[in-house]
């Protein structure tokens, strides 16, 4: 309810009613809406020419982006960092790992290859930042497939790895029979007089001349092919190593052994005797590769020092008469 007003009229001594007319009042509230909308216009024009002035919501967003471009920039450093420790650990893959257990380089194609097809970034377009968010994302995507290639490679090579260990343990690697117990390395590999048939003949072994009974030795991990007599060789354990590799010995007085048995290296597998095409007892010793018989000297490097391997390789050249 609005208040009366009166004022003094000073002709008739006493006190009349303000009135207020319609017109002035309709023109005062006019004016205060045409002042409000000014001043409101006014302030807008002052808001949007002066970019300091921000809003709470605006302050907050802009220091939540401002925390993001941070973040992507540290992201990005660790992305660097990862790059160039993955970069190191495939140059030794390629250049160690692969090198030692005969495995072909990943070729540079493979490692490097990017993403074809269609824009795989096209969602992160249209932002103010879209130019760093396609950026890392497009450097995180190479990283991670680079990884899994690398994993791929290491994953091989450790399947390489067990692989070669098991070659390693199964080429024949030490001598057949301990040097207590030998006479004298009677024989090499080559043309050599056979004893009983009196011409030269490709002796295909090495002979090595002991005590009957002395222990004979498997020179390398395998499985047991034969040990039964035979006509010339008497009797004969063969070893099948795998890899290509077999190993024949020959003459012997007693086996240890029998068909199809597992046998480590070093483990006593036979005696020496002097069974068969034989002139005294003795180890007939034969290695075979592929199908072909090679020269055992050149598998003695697990148990003869330099100086004992250098007198056997001398006595090995020597042509004399084999003891078969």
């Amino acid at each position: 309810m609005s208040k009366v007003k009166y004022y003094y009229d000073s002709e008739t001594l006493s006190y009349r009613k303000i009135e207020h007319k319609k017109g002035r009042k309709w023109g005062y509230g006019l004016l205060a809406v045409t002042a409000s909308f000014l001043a409101g216009f006014l302030l807008l024009l002052v808001y949007l020419n002066l970019p300091q002035i921000e809003t709470p919501k605006e302050k907050a967003l802009k220091r939540e982006l401002q925390h993001m471009q941070l973040q992507y920039g540290v992201l990005n450093k660790k992305m660097t960092h990862a790059q160039q420790v993955l970069e190191e650990v495939q140059h030794r893959d390629d250049n160690i790992y692969r090198v030692y257990f005969e495995a072909n380089p990943i070729p540079e194609e493979q490692r490097k290859a990017g993403f074809g097809g269609v824009n795989r970034y096209k969602n992160l377009e249209g932002y103010d930042n879209s130019e760093l968010l396609i950026e890392t994302n497009k450097r995180l995507d190479i990283l991670q497939k680079q990884i899994v290639v690398q994993s791929k490679s290491l994953d091989e090579i450790a399947a390489l790895a067990k692989e070669k260990e098991k070659l390693l343990t199964a080429i024949p690697a030490i001598q057949p029979v301990k040097n207590e117990n030998l006479r004298r390395m009677a024989s090499g590999y080559g043309m050599r007089m056979h004893p009983i048939l009196k011409y030269r003949k490709m002796h295909n072994g090495m002979d090595f001349s002991a005590p009957t009974g002395s222990l004979v030795y498997a020179t390398g991990d395998a499985v047991v092919k034969r040990a039964q007599r035979t006509t010339g060789f008497g009797n004969l354990v063969i070893l099948d190593h795998g890899f290509g590799y077999e190993t024949y010995y020959a003459h012997l007085s007693k086996f240890k052994v029998k068909k199809g048995q597992k046998v480590k290296r070093g483990e006593i597998i036979a005696e020496v005797g002097s069974t068969g095409l034989s002139t005294s007892p003795h180890l007939h010793y034969e290695v075979h590769k592929n199908g072909k018989v090679v020269n055992p000297i050149n598998f003695y490097h697990g148990d003869l020092t330099a100086e004992e391997y250098d007198i056997m390789l001398n006595q090995s050249s020597l042509e004399n008469q084999s003891l078969d």
